[in-house]
């Protein structure tokens, strides 16, 4: 049936074609985006946003970097696609600047074409690299939405297709301010979170689990910083029991936590690291696994089952290039985390001190998120788990007219914008969010 589009709006339009991710399609209202540069977004009738949601906490180079629509264009006219079976330069080119930002044994490159995929290959190749089937993976975490990788994921976008999906097996991450171990310490919460995956491992039999996977800092879960310790924890736990330990980095990796990868941050190397987002700031998909030498030789002589028509496309390796190029001659990793320890820690501290609502501040880099309660003496979330609220959606409307794009999720504000931001765009946005957060104060109901 052919329909009559020309007296619907832009945003009708969309609403009439397009099914979007995460959303009931009659509660959908789209923002019409036409042009981004920077940290600034524009829509169709010319109002301009100032970016502080990096859109999914993923243009970490900022839009329409001039060195990366450049290399997109050269690499267009050169060679515009290729198969996977073939080699080219510019996916070589891709893989040894990661691998050369990656770790020590970091050995090869498995292109996908993003996060989700990543992940449920890695998963892939430590099944296959270990003879196990299980893998293990923590509540408030986010790994991607294919099977696999939402049957991995620790919040409840899983449950409406979740069906006990064998081989899964979840375990509480450390998180002091909602603690499951009744700590009140970093150094306890560490030591119970350690104490209560070694014990998980036991019960499930530790020759039948082939991988623990981590973000390394959970994102869209909370931005919630691995205790001290916590991970080379994990580290040895994983090399006690023979378990791959994988990093997922997709929304970490690439600057956001003022490393290139935020793992480098406490001392740990993985077994595998799935990567996305920030490798090439979305401008064209890409995704992958870093693989270490003892996996990476599993499949010398025997064939892996897996392959994507995409992977490694050309105009998204050569992004990829570029994007890494720029970031380290430019010192936009090392930007990310000045800006989160000069302007945005201070910053939101300060907002907390003003903002009762706020009941805890945590990040690092360019990832910081806002936990908001309705007591701070109780920790009640300003909305519950797996929900919004009338609250979190009038600070939502308020951000808008702000003109300021933030992420939410549940209860939670996150301040994620590009690397690349200056002090005086990120004290703006500050500045937005804090007559947006004036706007809620009577939904607070603590002394």
């Amino acid at each position: 049936m052919t329909t009559d589009r020309s007296t619907l709006t832009h945003a009708e339009r969309e609403k009439a074609a397009v099914l979007h991710a995460w959303s009931a399609s009659n509660a959908y209202n789209p923002l019409m985006i036409t042009e981004a540069h920077g940290v600034w977004v524009t829509d169709e009738n010319g109002d301009t946003y100032l970016d502080f949601s990096s859109q999914l906490v993923n243009v970490n180079i900022g839009h329409s970097h001039p060195a990366v629509v450049k290399a997109i264009q050269d690499q267009a006219a050169l060679l515009s696609t290729v198969g996977p079976q073939h080699g080219n330069f510019v996916r070589t080119r891709a893989a040894e600047l990661i691998l050369d930002h990656a770790f020590e044994g970091a050995s090869k490159v498995f292109f996908t074409t993003g996060g989700a995929e990543a992940v449920e290959n890695a998963v892939r190749m430590a099944r296959l690299h270990t003879g196990r089937h299980k893998v293990m993976a923590t509540y408030r975490s986010y790994h991607g939405g294919t099977s696999t990788a939402v049957s991995l994921t620790g919040d409840p976008r899983r449950w409406a297709v979740d069906n006990g999906t064998a081989g899964v097996v979840h375990f509480f991450g450390p998180f002091l301010y909602r603690s499951q171990f009744h700590a009140t310490t970093e150094q306890e919460e560490c030591e119970r979170a350690l104490a209560h995956l070694e014990s998980t491992i036991q019960f499930e039999g530790p020759a039948t689990i082939a991988a623990i996977i981590l973000e390394s800092v959970p994102g869209t879960a909370g931005i919630m910083i691995p205790p001290a310790g916590y991970l080379r924890g994990v580290r040895e736990l994983c090399d006690r029991y023979g378990i791959v330990y994988i990093a997922d980095e997709v929304m970490a990796g690439f600057g956001r936590t003022g490393s290139w990868f935020a793992f480098h941050q406490h001392g740990v190397t993985p077994d595998l690291v799935t990567f996305a987002k920030g490798v090439n700031s979305g401008y064209v998909p890409l995704g992958g696994v870093i693989i270490n030498q003892a996996i990476a030789a599993t499949f010398d002589d025997r064939v892996y089952p897996g392959g994507l028509t995409y992977s490694g496309h050309p105009l998204a390796c050569a992004a990829a290039v570029a994007a890494i190029e720029t970031m380290a001659s430019q010192g936009v990793v090392e930007n990310a985390y000045r800006i989160g320890e000069e302007v945005l820690r201070p910053g939101l501290t300060a907002l907390a001190a003003k903002h009762p609502v706020i009941g805890d501040v945590r990040g690092v880099g360019v990832f910081f998120a806002l936990d908001l309660v309705r007591d701070r003496a109780t920790r009640e979330p300003l909305a519950p788990y797996g929900a919004s609220s009338p609250a979190m959606g009038e600070l939502l409307a308020a951000c808008k007219a702000e003109r300021l794009m933030i992420f939410s999720n549940y209860n939670r504000i996150h301040t994620v914008p590009p690397c690349t931001i200056t002090d005086d765009e990120a004290r703006d946005g500050l500045a937005r969010l804090d007559r947006a957060l004036e706007t809620i104060r009577h939904h607070y109901v603590g002394a």
